[in-house]
């Protein structure tokens, strides 16, 4: 089975640990999802820069195919970030060449010989959903922590399985709003909830995952982790609470060290 992933890709620094690492939604899911012994492809653009070329090394260390990494003259995507009680906090997000970045035609004709395509609200590929969608490709795609973006409505109905991460206990608003947007066309909504867990709607029944216990160093790609392990349950053909499991297991490996990989 084989996975595209495409969208953002950024460098996340780390100042005052004088550390930095190679990151975005879309790139973590590709590196989890070699992790886990499956094929991924990760299809964007980076800047000519030390931190494009370090971002190429780093792919193709992990065995993501970056033969749709597009090089670009300007600066790679930076985010700095601080670690707080554990916790990442982002500061300044320097875009770089990622503020441009469309799909083109031939991506989009590489994503559609795959199996399955994951992207999210900051990667730029909303526009071309519809068409992926349609051409029979499973998607997935992450809406993070911004339910009230208009993309939301805008594109939920050429998404298989809608992510989001409200980082909030289960509620009855929480699961209201799960309704609502499963009823636009995904075959499921799924929220993670931090510490909580997770929570799932398939249109039927809501479905509630629990976190597997582990010592946390960061918690930078553990809601990607996550992502990427319901995508294996997914193609390996888990039931959607078999899913959550394989998504908790994958978070708990990431949580474990610092930076996203």
């Amino acid at each position: 089975m084989k996975v595209a992933a495409a969208g953002d890709n950024c460098v996340d620094v780390y100042e005052k640990e004088g550390q930095s690492y190679p990151g975005g939604n879309p790139v973590n899911v590709a590196v989890y999802l070699r992790r886990m012994g499956l094929e991924a492809s990760f299809t964007s653009v980076v800047g000519d820069d030390q931190w494009g070329a370090r971002m190429a090394e780093a792919l193709t260390g992990k065995g993501v195919d970056i033969s749709h990494l597009h090089v670009e003259h300007g600066s790679t995507a930076v985010t700095k970030v601080e670690i707080v009680n554990g916790n990442r906090v982002f500061g300044d997000y320097i875009e770089g060449v990622m503020e441009t970045f469309k799909l083109s035609d031939e991506d989009v004709a590489f994503i559609c010989t795959q199996d399955l395509f994951v992207s999210g609200i900051w990667g730029h590929c909303d526009d071309r959903l519809e068409e992926i969608h349609n051409a029979g490709i499973t998607t997935v795609f992450d809406y993070s922590d911004q339910p009230q973006d208009p993309m939301v409505d805008a594109t939920l109905a050429f998404v298989d399985y809608a992510f989001f991460g409200l980082e909030s206990d289960d509620n009855e608003e929480v699961r209201a709003f799960m309704v609502e947007k499963q009823a636009k066309g995904p075959k499921a909504v799924i929220v993670t909830l931090g510490e909580n867990g997770s929570l799932a709607y398939d249109g039927k029944e809501f479905h509630k995952g629990d976190i597997v216990k582990c010592e946390v160093v960061d918690t930078m790609g553990a809601g990607d982790s996550f992502i990427a392990g319901f995508i294996v349950g997914i193609l390996e053909g888990q039931t959607i609470d078999e899913c959550m499991v394989t998504g908790a297991k994958s978070s708990a490996v990431t949580l474990g060290y610092s930076g996203a990989w």
